[in-house]
């Protein structure tokens, strides 16, 4: 059971150094987030609310059921944005630069695949948690810890990324123009 929440916290780490990545470009590099961006960033954050419930509450196929369904929801959104951008749109340009060649959206596409992957493996390598669910990181408490501190971290980017949404886009729609708030 140890190697599971090991494996979650990698998941977990995983998502969390993506989107503090994604928030770098973005507040270093002054790349604003498009709509389907920000899509894809609140999927990562519905995998990593997911995964906080298995951290608090044990593994269950509930709990890995809410990850799998935002995975799924982000390989559907980056999917989307990628075909959307593969033919330049009069008006448009592709939006954000390129982590080792690719683009945002594709790389959004890997991770949702990778994601699935993990959870189907999840769900092969530990297989019925009916009677893993007594078990909780309180067995663990170094790994618990290390929970508590990535879940936290998790929480500050949600935080940071959604007083950012409301400076970027304000009431309305969200734009790549500027942050509506502060014009």
């Amino acid at each position: 059971m140890q190697l599971h929440f090991l494996y979650l916290l990698a998941m977990m780490a995983m998502i969390a150094t993506i989107l503090t990545t994604a928030m770098v470009y973005q507040y270093a590099d002054g790349e604003l987030p498009c709509p389907l961006c920000l899509l894809q960033r609140l999927a990562m954050f519905g995998v990593c609310f997911g995964l906080v419930l298995q951290f608090r509450y044990g593994a269950s196929f509930q709990n890995s059921g809410i990850s799998l369904f935002f995975a799924i929801f982000l390989l559907i959104v980056s999917v989307r944005q990628t075909l959307l951008d593969i033919y330049t749109r009069a008006g448009h340009e592709y939006i954000g630069s390129t982590v080792f060649g690719l683009h945002m959206p594709v790389w959004s596409v890997l991770i949702a695949l990778a994601l699935i992957t993990a959870f189907a493996a999840q769900m092969l390598l530990w297989g019925d948690t009916r009677h893993n669910r007594r078990v909780s990181l309180r067995k663990f408490p170094v790994l618990r810890s290390v929970a508590v501190v990535l879940s936290l971290y998790v929480v500050l980017i949600v935080a940071i990324n959604t007083v950012s949404v409301a400076v970027q886009c304000g009431l309305g729609q969200c734009h790549t123009t500027g942050y509506a708030l502060l014009k």
